[in-house]
């Protein structure tokens, strides 16, 4: 099969806008994240609380599919298709941060329960969740940046080892969520 062309650049931002504006978002989520997961809100009557970890659970899942079938994509040369899987696994990530901090506010934090050999898998894959999830960002939105702006080369060369450990972090907050399910 004979790749297609890549897209024509669809941004024109200097780099030095967009880098400003990649670090700016960056640090917002960062301390979104971080002063909200200390905030309780009540929940409306009724609420079933951990909604949104379902929620979360399901879209990680269809982010590591959209992120495999991108991934193939781009293999395939099929630019165009991976560019679409690629911004739609972006949008479900940003959706899922909503729902992240909306199920947080509203649920608080759940304490894992498990005991033995367990527990140290549990928390190694959470940590090692958390410690890419929060370093990721900044990568991945980089990485869209090259892509959009028509900088293919520099894309492909980020994407080699961003698109590995966004695909872990997705499938490890799907792990993460049923390990911790049964103690909701």
């Amino acid at each position: 099969m004979v790749a297609e062309p890549y897209p024509s650049a669809s941004l024109t931002i200097a780099d030095h806008l967009a880098r400003r504006w990649i670090w700016t978002v960056s640090a917002i989520v960062f301390l979104a994240v971080t002063l909200l997961s200390r905030v309780q809100l009540p929940a409306p009557a009724g609420m079933d609380v951990h909604l949104f970890a379902k929620c979360n659970a399901v879209i990680n899942s269809l982010v590591s599919g959209l992120l495999i079938c991108g991934g193939w994509a781009a293999k395939s040369g099929r630019w165009r298709l991976h560019q679409r899987l690629m911004l739609s696994a972006l949008v479900l990530s940003a959706l899922f941060l909503v729902s992240y901090i909306l199920h947080h506010l509203f649920a608080g934090n759940t304490r894992f329960g498990g005991q033995g050999w367990i527990r140290p898998v549990y928390y190694g894959l959470l940590l090692s969740h958390i410690l890419l999830a929060a370093g990721s960002l900044p990568c991945i939105l980089f990485t869209a940046y090259r892509a959009l702006s028509g900088k293919y080369p520099e894309h492909r060369r980020m994407a080699r080892w961003v698109w590995p450990v966004w695909l872990y972090v997705s499938l490890s907050g799907v792990a993460v969520f049923w390990l911790i399910f049964p103690y909701y």
